[in-house]
């Protein structure tokens, strides 16, 4: 086996080749674009070079066939606000062989032991965690927009590697086919007829204003998790400008009370049920598919990605009221059946909670693993510290 350094067009494209390979008779998987994952390893796209840096290799056997790869990265940011400066792999893909992963898993940890780090995370994304991140343990069917999948027995090569559970997170979906429960209408009226509660969904002509208060209200609900760290507007521009050729303004929200941003919702149509078609690939025939097919309404589902409201009005049904706004404009998308509710971690009872609340039901689960470099446990766990 023979572990290759991607850095050049040829490599690039061996990378890229790697899943398209393992995963041909897969029915399940819907190959990411290229040119989305090749922007996260763009200094001049990823905007988390400025504080971090990334390196990735591709495995071949002997006889030089793709048998996998992956990537290491560091955030500066956040490498060091652990126990032990903790850096991350991640765009893994490997034949069923130990010997292959360990080979790729151990090149992630030399790299990163070369640069200070004394853990790795993984799988992750060198950027933030709404894409490219988790691996896939539970629910094997077709991945929306940016949610990783994988084979089943990565599971075993991780934690075989002694990778030990960090986190998980639970994805539900929504049935729009059902009612919603009455409680919760009833919730929703309550809110929406207060004074000084206003529902407003993104538009592009106050983009500006729109990245203001969604940076705002990030800040203040997610102040008090681990290893914090503010968005920057150049982060929150860069996402919206990625999500434009998808995005729909009336299926993101903001709350506003007496004028004050307090919530937002971001929910994205599942880009994925055009971009299994296109096997990676946006040449100009793609795109002008792509284009026609956005055009049809093809989609079925969408995702919610991100959600947050400012601590004091938790649990006062603001939530009820953006859920309340969104069934309005549904009816506009009558092909879309499903609402997938994404990427909850146990450390947010909350949403998992507000999940529950409006119907969702389980189908898929990702873990967040870390490796220790020193040491047979992972006191670093999670599962050891949230109650």
């Amino acid at each position: 086996m023979k572990l290759i350094e991607v850095k050049d067009k040829k490599t690039v494209k061996k990378f890229l080749d790697v899943p398209r390979k393992l995963y041909k008779d897969d029915p399940n998987w819907i190959c990411p674009l290229d040119n989305l994952v090749e922007a996260v390893f763009d200094p001049e796209k990823n905007v988390f070079f400025t504080h971090g840096d990334a390196m990735r290799w591709v495995l071949t056997d002997e006889d030089g066939n793709l048998i996998g790869r992956v990537a290491a990265f560091i955030n500066e940011k956040k490498a060091y606000n652990y126990k032990q400066p903790t850096g991350g792999m991640g765009f893994y893909e490997c034949i069923q062989d130990q010997e292959a992963a360990f080979k790729l898993f151990n090149i992630c940890k030399s790299w990163l032991q070369e640069h200070g780090m004394k853990a790795m995370d993984g799988p992750i994304n060198f950027g933030e965690n709404d894409n490219f991140w988790g691996l896939l343990v539970e629910g094997f069917m077709p991945p929306s927009f940016g949610m990783n999948y994988n084979f089943p027995y990565y599971k075993e090569q991780f934690e075989s590697y002694g990778f030990k559970p960090y986190f998980e997170q639970v994805t539900n979906h929504l049935d729009l086919t059902k009612p919603f429960p009455e409680r919760f209408w009833k919730i929703a009226d309550r809110i929406r007829q207060q004074p000084g509660y206003e529902f407003r969904h993104f538009r592009y002509a106050e983009k500006e204003k729109f990245i203001d208060d969604l940076k705002e209200v990030y800040d203040k609900a997610w102040v008090y998790h681990e290893n914090f760290t503010p968005l920057s507007r150049k982060d929150i521009s860069e996402s919206l400008n990625k999500a434009k050729p998808v995005l729909i303004e009336e299926f993101v929200w903001y709350v506003y009370k007496e004028g004050k941003p307090i919530a937002f919702l971001v929910m994205l149509p599942d880009a994925n049920e055009i971009f299994r078609h296109l096997n990676g690939k946006l040449n100009l025939f793609n795109k002008l598919r792509f284009l026609y097919l956005r055009w049809r309404k093809v989609y079925t589902s969408t995702r919610i990605t991100v959600m947050g409201v400012v601590p004091e009005y938790q649990k006062r049904g603001v939530e009820s009221g953006i859920f309340w706004h969104m069934a309005r404009v549904m009816p506009k998308w009558p092909r879309i059946k499903t609402i997938e509710l994404s990427w909850v971690g146990d450390f947010n009872p909350k949403m998992r909670a507000l999940h529950d609340s409006v119907g969702g039901h389980f189908v898929k689960k990702h873990i967040t693993y870390r490796k220790l470099f020193e040491g047979k446990g992972n006191e670093n766990s999670r599962y050891s510290t949230i109650s």
